[in-house]
């Protein structure tokens, strides 16, 4: 069973169904305040200029929510009827997935023009693929236009995507079809590193990209490097952005499990997980995805510097039982805010004074 499905078993049994839009918050717990009925918002990312945020929603049905950093309104954007495909881009993929059974998983977003954005999400469900939308955030509410897509090759699930300026991708793999968890733990190299340009039909494997569950994906500013987070080591690795790319750099064992990765407007890669220490379950030898998944733990964010990969900030909360399974963060104002693959809640860490 691959990554998501195995996922998306346990958020399934975990999680209820949210409303289409609320602006409902949560009574806080100490260290931490909600935003609530989203269902398994596993990514977010800031829609440029715009007070608005777009999450994925990791469920039969959940597509992309934006969301007001301002309000907390959420808004259920996905409409397959809003389609305009850009068939010299994307020839492989002539229509977007039916709306019933998408399956958001990783994003990424790069601002376009004035007042625009392309976004980019893994999608899952009726089929394997990078689907691409236009974002109009000229309105009240961010309208998303799906544009196309890039088809993964049978037996093979996309995890997280990053894009170039001139719209090519970098996509991981976290497990091949042979593999397992166990493997990934193990430290048994699972994943790659896939690129596509526009105008292609097909994705190709990047040689030297191989880690033990590639996970979390961004690319430098400056186009040269790429960050990828190994689940199976909790690394973030550095790589030239060649083929075959070259292992330049990576972190120790980190001590929570790092997920998804950004950017900061600083320059910084931001990342987010669950704590491997702060929790109060039992611990064996034999890694159980499920136990993992249902055991409260503590929520860990984090900046690292690009060059030195030195942790540069870092924001911590405990154990909750309301909010685990942390598997990004991203600055809103002076906020942290956490994504979970598996919860009705968006976590918010309050910056100290």
């Amino acid at each position: 069973m691959t990554i998501w499905r195995t996922l998306l078993l346990i958020a399934i049994s975990t999680s209820a169904w949210p409303a289409q839009a609320s602006e409902t918050q949560c009574a806080a717990a100490s260290d931490m305040s909600y935003i609530c009925e989203i269902v398994n918002a596993e990514d977010l990312v800031l829609i440029p200029g715009s007070e608005w945020l777009l999450a994925s929603g990791y469920s039969p049905g959940g597509a992309v929510y934006a969301i007001n950093s301002e309000s907390n309104a959420i808004i259920q954007t996905y409409n397959p009827s809003r389609a305009n495909h850009n068939a010299r881009a994307f020839p492989g993929c002539s229509k977007p997935p039916p709306a019933a059974t998408f399956i958001a998983h990783g994003l990424n977003i790069r601002r376009a023009q004035s007042g625009r954005s392309t976004l980019y999400v893994v999608g899952h469900g009726g089929r394997e693929a990078i689907e691409v939308f236009d974002v109009d955030s000229h309105r009240d509410k961010p309208e998303l236009t799906w544009i196309g897509c890039v088809m993964m090759p049978a037996g093979l699930d996309a995890n997280s995507v990053a894009s170039h300026s001139d719209g090519s991708l970098r996509i991981t793999v976290l497990m091949h079809p042979e593999d397992t968890f166990t493997d990934v733990f193990a430290g048994t190299k699972t994943g790659a590193v896939y690129a596509w340009s526009p105008g292609e039909t097909s994705i190709q494997k990047l040689a030297g990209s191989e880690l033990p569950g590639n996970n979390g994906i961004e690319i430098s500013a400056d186009g040269t490097e790429v960050y990828v987070v190994s689940t199976g080591m909790s690394t973030l690795s550095v790589f030239s952005n060649t083929n075959p790319m070259r292992l330049l750099r990576a972190t120790p064992k980190m001590d929570f499990s790092p997920d998804n990765i950004h950017l900061t407007p600083e320059g910084l890669i931001m990342t987010g997980g669950p704590s491997w220490i702060d929790h109060a379950c039992e611990t064996k030898e034999a890694f159980d995805l499920e136990k993992f998944a249902t055991c409260p733990r503590g929520s860990v964010a984090a900046t690292f510097d690009p060059i030195s990969l030195k942790e540069v900030q870092r924001w911590r909360a405990g154990p909750n039982p309301a909010f685990s399974n942390a598997t990004m963060a991203v600055m809103v104002g002076d906020d942290v805010w956490l994504g979970t693959f598996s919860g009705t809640r968006i976590g918010i860490i309050t910056a100290a004074d």
